[in-house]
């Protein structure tokens, strides 16, 4: 049944099959460039904006740029998708295991990146919404930053956090136990007889980081491991190789070097194998999520071992139960990790 808007709307003689973009943008009392920004999604326009443009636009069965059906129809069988960075081969291989079980459930990805700017990420999420994806699975680029945005586009549609998340809003979530992951490691260097360890890993600006840092931190205090530092950088290779020359700049190094991700340990390998210090026999070194290139490095790196296929296959059934049931209460799902030992910890 069409709203009342849409009903005078159609008093006036304006035929379905011969709607424009004028006539969508007389009905929401918005300018033609308004319309296209909110329906393409090229440029910002505010959520009030959005919401007018795409009843209208819905109203009138606006059939531009392909819109038409998708606002038509109660399902696009469409689902967004925002990383911080599609270069990480973590993130890289997280979405092409979200894209293989949206397969499996008939359904297609859009995929999006942040580029780990949280103002991009907020415009990638109204272009998702205004193209009328079902839902959309998003990995946030900031803990506060993106906090606006995210909790905006879960108030549109049916929203699954993965990996990272923003507290304080009714969205699932699924990724892995970080504090479990770094007990594992811990537990591993103490037992290869590390008794320091330096930590080396992002700034604190999301919610990985921050259980990554407060689970080293807890796990070598329970197991008696001094911490001669914590170093804060970013996720690469050049964090990773500045880290240790830091490191090595100051004299001694620890037991072990544990790093966050394993781009942060390659740059680590690298530089100690430039310096002549010797993995693992001067020094050992973990890395986290357990990528391809790990078990190519020299040596090979031990790991965390993310479970993204098991990510990726939750993520989509709670976003396809949350498109049956949007009443339902949002859930919360910390997966288990492994540890990869190879040869940067066996001496």
């Amino acid at each position: 049944m069409m709203s009342p808007a849409a009903q005078r709307w159609a008093r006036t003689g304006v035929a379905v099959a011969r709607v424009t973009i004028r006539d969508v943008a007389d009905l929401a009392g918005v300018s033609t460039a308004t319309v296209s920004r909110a329906l393409s999604g090229a440029k910002p326009v505010s959520p009030p904006v959005l919401e007018q443009v795409t009843r209208a636009a819905a109203d009138l069965g606006y059939s531009g740029n392909g819109i038409a059906s998708a606002l038509r129809r109660s399902r696009t069988d469409t689902v967004g998708m925002v990383v911080p960075s599609i270069a990480n081969p973590f993130f890289t291989a997280l979405v092409e295991s979200v894209e293989h079980a949206l397969q499996a459930a008939g359904l297609q990805l859009f995929l999006c990146s942040s580029r780990s700017d949280p103002a991009l990420e907020a415009q990638r999420l109204r272009s998702l919404v205004a193209r009328q994806v079902d839902g959309i699975v998003i990995s946030p680029a900031h803990g506060t930053a993106s906090a606006d945005a995210v909790a905006w586009a879960a108030g549109q549609l049916p929203l699954v956090q993965v990996d990272r998340y923003v507290g304080g809003m009714s969205s699932d979530w699924v990724g892995v136990d970080d504090d479990a992951a770094l007990r594992l490691v811990l537990e591993h260097l103490a037992g290869r007889g590390a008794r320091s360890a330096v930590f080396v890993s992002s700034t604190m600006t999301n919610s990985s980081t921050e259980l990554r840092v407060a689970g080293f931190t807890t796990h070598a205090a329970r197991l008696g491991i001094a911490v001669p530092d914590v170093l804060l950088g970013d996720y690469s290779i050049d964090w990773g190789r500045e880290a240790t020359g830091r490191l090595l700049a100051a004299g001694d190094l620890p037991d072990a070097v544990v790093c966050a991700d394993d781009l942060i340990a390659l740059g680590v390998l690298q530089t100690c194998a430039e310096a002549g210090v010797v993995v693992p026999r001067d020094v050992l070194v973990t890395g986290f999520d357990d990528i391809p290139y790990s078990a190519l490095s020299n040596p090979p790196l031990t790991t965390v071992h993310q479970p993204q296929d098991q990510i990726a296959v939750e993520a989509v059934r709670l976003l396809s139960a949350a498109l049956e049931d949007p009443t339902g209460i949002p859930a919360r799902h910390a997966l288990t990790p492994s540890l990869v030992v190879r040869a940067s910890t066996s001496r």
